[in-house]
């Protein structure tokens, strides 16, 4: 048995509000399980001031079985290398085509969860594409020689003290992971959910 793969051309979907004449455009990703168009309405009192472009991660499947509710995923273990370099691809090609029709705006990058890691990912390979990277509820990924990771830009981790996949043992091993990386720390009182107030005071501190 021989493994084999064709390249061909993909179509990604995405979602966004009107972006003309914003000054700030956040890209956020979602997270394991999510699909864009929900995860959209978390960032709806964003959407007088800021452009917003939420894409989909582009595994999608049944939430419970073979039928009913559908989420999104971004990777796997199976074929990771492949899967990550495809989602570079897609996001450096969607971002620039943004920065280009919008040169005015500043771009700001959000992964939430499993989102997170490949927000980081993409930021490593090019971090001139946007000014500010915030990680929520998310491990960074172990792929990343943390050494080569960009320095110089606006750099903000956010975890809930409820969030049920960090207890108080991981919640002090992740914190101090993206203190040692420079990101400037963040914890609001609440579960593995984004929480408006605290997203709002990082998109404002900037």
């Amino acid at each position: 048995m021989f493994e084999q793969h064709i390249s061909f051309e993909q179509t990604r979907r995405y979602y966004q509000n009107a972006l003309e004449g914003k000054q700030h455009i956040l890209v956020a990703l979602h997270g394991y399980g999510q699909l864009a168009q929900f995860f959209y309405r978390k960032f709806n009192f964003l959407s007088e001031t800021w452009g917003l472009i939420i894409p989909e991660g582009p595994h999608r499947f049944y939430l419970d079985g073979s039928a009913g509710r559908v989420g999104a995923s971004w990777m796997t273990k199976e074929w990771r290398q492949q899967d990550i370099a495809d989602n570079n691809a897609y996001l450096q090609q969607l971002i620039e085509k943004v920065r280009t029709t919008y040169p005015i705006a500043t771009l700001h990058l959000l992964g939430f969860s499993q989102g997170g890691a490949t927000a980081a990912r993409f930021f490593q390979q090019h971090p001139e594409l946007c000014a500010q990277l915030i990680l929520w509820a998310s491990v960074f990924p172990p792929d990343i020689e943390k050494n080569d990771f960009p320095k110089g830009k606006k750099l903000d981790f956010i975890l809930g003290k409820q969030d049920p996949y960090f207890d108080s043992e991981s919640q002090i091993k992740v914190m101090n992971e993206y203190s040692e990386l420079g990101f400037n720390l963040h914890t609001f009182e609440g579960p593995h959910d984004l929480d408006q107030q605290m997203l709002s005071t990082v998109l404002t501190n900037q």
